[in-house]
C-alpha cells in the first residue's frame, strides 16, 4: 500500500527546506580556524559552546550531552559543552583532548571549520596538523594560570605555520571573579612575548566558555570591556582567501592518466594561479616545456581551471612527466634544488639525528633526505637560539635539509604546498618531523656533477673483479675485525683488489672529531659509506668493520651502492659472549660507568632483520666465518 499523501507532502517540505539552506549557506565565505593553547584552558567547552549557540546540536545529541554531563559530575542543570568536541572515550576519560577534532557550523553570516588542536605537550604534532589549513587562531588562556610555556610554543608555531589573524582569549574569567586587572596582566604578558616573535596584532577578549561570558553576547559581568564578542570577530574578519588564485599557475602531479594510448592526461590539484587552454606551461625538476591542450574533468572540458579545483591537464607536446613532477607556468616557474635552509618541528619520541637518512614528502614528491647540521634551537619561552646537536621531541630548529635528487619548491610564505614536508622515518614509516623550506643553499645551484670519462665499470674490467661491500656488523668483541682481516687476507691471495675500512682506524683520522652519541654514530656511517661508495666506484671489494648499530645507516649504505653490491654481514655474537671476551676492557668500563654510550650496555644495537649472510661465532671459527663470507661473495 503506499504511503499517505501528507509522507509526500512532509518530504517535499523537507526538500524544499535543505534547497533553501543550501543555498543560504552556499553564497556564505568560509573561515578555517583552530582553537591551540595549553591543558585544559577549555578549547573543547568554547568550541561546544559556539556549536550549541549556534544552533548546530540536534535535540538527541543534547539529550545525549546532558545524561553524559551527569554521568561524568558536572552539577545542576549546567553542560558539559567539552564532551561534544572530545569524541575518543580517552579523551573523555582523562578530560584532555589528544586527536584533532574537526566541526563544521554556521551562522547566517559565515561558515566555519574549527579544529580542536591538543594542548598537551606530548601531542603538539596534532597541533601543527590543524594549524596547516587555517585562516586564524585563537589562543586560548587560563584566567588562573596566564601565559604558559605551551601557549607559547603554540603561538609561535601558528605564526610560523602563516596564520596571521591572532585571537587571545583569556578564557574561565568567571573563577577570577570577572577582574579586570587579571586580564589586563595577561595580555601585557602576552603582547611582550608575541612582539618578539613578529606577531603584530591580535585582538584581546576576556571570555568565560562554561558560562557563555563574550561569546555570542555582551557580557554584563564584564561591562569593563568595550570591545566585540569573540562570534562576532569570527564573522567579520577579513580573510585573503584568493591569495593563491592571485599566484602562478602550479599544479602537482597526482596521477599520469592513461585509459588507452589515444589519451595521456595529468591528474592533480591546483595549489595556485589560473589555467586555460593554450598556455604556455613548463614540466619541473625536467624543464621541458609545452602548451595546455585541454582541462578535463567528470563534468567534461573547461574553458578556466583556479586553485583549489582537481583537474586533468592535456599536453600538446609528448613530455615526460610523472607523479611527483610539477606543472607550473612557463614564464614564471617555482625552484629546482636539493639543498635547503628549513624550520623543523621534531614529532618523534627518539630524537632527530643528523646525517639520518629520512623521506621526505613535500606535495606529491617523496625523495631521501638528511638534515645535514642544525644551525640552533629554538627556546619558545625567550625566543633564544640555541645550539643543538639534535632536536628532542616537540623541539623547534633551524638547519640544513638536504635530498638525494633536485625537488621543486617555494618558500613555505609564499606556497606552503610546495613549501611544507615531512619526514618519515624508512624503518618504521611513523612521521617523525614536520618542515618548513625557508630558501635554497647558493651551494645547491653552484656544485654540479662533473662528468668522468673513465667508468667505474672500466675500474672493475682492469681489476677483473665485481665491486662490492662487505659489511661486517655486530657488537663490540663480536670478532668483526678479525674476521675481516682474515677475507682480506684469504682475498688478496686470490688476487682480488680489495681495501679495509676498520671502526677503530678511521676514528684515528677520517672521523677523529666524532664521539660516540647516536648522533655522532650516525655521522661516522655516513661518512663511512661515502668513503666505500667511492671505492665501489674505484671497483674495489671493500670490507668494514663496525658496529654500525642503527638499521637505518646500514640501509642508508645499502642505498648509496649498485643494486647487489652491497652484503650486510650480521658477526652474530651474543652480549654475554662478546662481555666475557672483553678483549680491550670496554665492556668493564661500560659496567662501572666509566665508558658512556656504550653499544649493548646503555646504548642499543639493532640486529639485521634480513642479512645476506649470518655467521654464528659460537658454531664456526674464525677460518670458516671468511670461507663463508668469500663463498657468498664469489660463488
Amino acid at each position: 500500500m503506499g504511503a499517505p499523501d501528507s509522507a509526500y507532502q512532509s518530504d517535499a517540505l523537507i526538500a524544499e527546506d535543505i534547497e533553501r539552506y543550501l543555498e543560504l549557506h552556499g553564497r556564505k565565505t568560509m573561515l578555517r580556524f583552530i582553537t591551540c593553547g595549553s591543558v585544559d584552558d577549555g578549547k573543547s567547552t568554547l568550541i561546544g559552546r559556539l556549536l550549541y549557540d549556534s544552533k548546530m546540536i540536534f535535540e538527541d545529541q543534547l539529550a545525549e550531552l546532558h545524561a553524559d554531563s551527569k554521568r561524568v559530575g558536572t552539577q545542576g542543570q549546567e553542560i558539559d559543552f567539552a564532551l561534544l568536541v572530545d569524541g575518543l572515550a580517552a579523551e573523555r576519560e582523562q578530560g584532555i583532548t589528544i586527536d584533532v577534532a574537526y566541526r563544521f557550523f554556521a551562522t547566517e553570516k559565515r561558515k566555519f571549520i574549527v579544529a580542536d588542536t591538543p594542548g598537551h605537550e606530548q601531542y603538539t604534532r596534532n597541533m601543527v596538523t590543524g594549524a596547516s589549513t587555517a585562516d586564524l587562531a585563537v589562543i586560548l588562556v587560563d584566567a588562573r594560570k596566564g601565559v604558559l610555556t605551551q601557549t607559547r610554543r603554540h603561538s609561535y608555531l601558528a605564526h610560523l605555520l602563516g596564520i596571521r589573524n591572532m585571537v587571545l582569549a583569556v578564557n574561565k574569567m568567571d573563577l577570577v571573579g570577572y577582574d579586570r586587572a587579571v586580564f589586563d596582566a595577561i595580555v601585557t604578558d602576552y603582547r611582550e612575548f608575541a612582539a618578539g616573535i613578529g606577531i603584530e596584532e591580535f585582538v584581546a577578549l576576556p571570555i568565560s566558555g562554561f558560562k557563555g561570558d563574550n561569546i555570542t553576547a555582551p557580557s554584563p559581568n564584564m561591562p569593563w570591556h568595550n570591545g566585540t564578542t569573540l562570534m562576532a570577530h569570527l564573522e567579520s574578519v577579513e580573510v585573503d582567501t584568493d591569495r593563491m588564485a592571485k599566484r602562478p599557475f602550479r599544479m602537482a602531479v597526482q596521477w599520469v592518466n592513461r585509459p588507452n594510448l589515444d589519451f595521456r592526461g595529468f591528474a592533480g590539484l591546483i595549489g595556485s594561479g589560473t589555467v586555460r587552454p593554450g598556455d604556455a606551461v613548463r614540466v619541473l625538476p625536467s624543464g621541458r616545456t609545452s602548451r595546455v591542450k585541454a582541462i578535463v574533468t567528470a563534468d567534461g572540458e573547461l574553458a578556466q581551471a583556479v586553485a583549489g579545483q582537481s583537474i586533468t591537464l592535456t599536453l600538446t607536446d609528448e613530455v615526460d612527466c610523472s607523479r611527483g613532477d610539477v606543472i607550473a607556468r612557463a614564464d614564471a616557474p617555482p625552484q629546482v634544488a636539493d639543498q635547503f635552509e628549513a624550520t623543523i618541528v621534531w614529532m618523534d619520541e627518539q630524537e632527530l639525528l643528523p646525517g639520518r637518512s629520512y623521506w621526505l614528502k613535500i606535495g606529491t614528491q617523496t625523495v631521501s633526505a638528511v638534515v645535514q647540521q642544525l644551525k640552533f634551537q629554538v627556546n619558545v619561552n625567550s625566543m633564544e637560539q640555541l645550539a643543538a646537536k639534535t632536536l628532542e621531541l616537540n623541539a623547534i630548529g633551524v638547519g640544513t635539509v638536504a635530498t638525494d635528487r633536485p625537488i621543486t619548491f617555494e618558500p613555505y610564505a609564499d606556497n606552503p604546498d610546495l613549501g611544507g614536508f615531512i619526514l618519515i622515518d624508512k624503518i618504521s614509516n611513523a612521521t617523525v618531523g614536520a618542515g618548513l623550506l625557508h630558501f635554497a643553499l647558493r651551494r645547491a645551484e653552484n656544485i654540479h656533477w662533473q662528468p668522468l670519462e673513465v667508468s667505474r665499470e672500466h675500474h672493475a674490467r682492469l681489476k677483473n673483479q665485481r665491486p662490492a661491500v662487505l659489511w661486517l656488523t655486530g657488537l663490540s668483541g663480536a670478532g668483526k675485525s678479525t674476521i675481516a682481516n682474515v677475507v682480506s687476507r684469504k682475498l688478496a691471495r686470490m688476487n682480488r683488489h680489495t681495501f679495509l675500512l676498520d671502526g677503530d682506524n678511521v676514528r684515528h683520522g677520517l672521523n677523529r672529531d666524532l664521539g660516540f652519541t647516536d648522533a655522532d654514530r650516525v655521522e661516522n656511517i655516513r661518512r663511512v659509506g661515502e668513503v666505500a661508495k667511492l671505492m665501489t666506484d674505484a671497483g674495489l671489494i671493500v670490507i668494514t668493520a663496525f658496529i654500525s648499530p642503527f638499521r637505518a645507516e646500514r640501509e642508508m649504505v645499502r642505498q648509496m651502492m649498485q643494486p647487489g653490491e652491497f652484503l650486510e654481514i650480521h658477526i652474530d655474537t651474543s652480549l654475554a659472549e662478546a662481555e666475557a671476551r672483553d678483549v680491550k676492557g670496554l665492556y668493564k668500563k661500560a659496567r662501572s660507568g666509566e665508558l658512556k654510550n656504550f653499544t649493548g650496555i646503555d646504548s642499543p644495537y639493532e640486529p639485521p632483520e634480513n642479512p645476506e649472510l649470518r655467521i654464528d661465532t659460537a658454531a664456526m671459527s674464525v677460518e670458516e666465518a671468511a670461507d663463508a663470507i668469500i663463498a657468498r661473495l664469489i660463488p
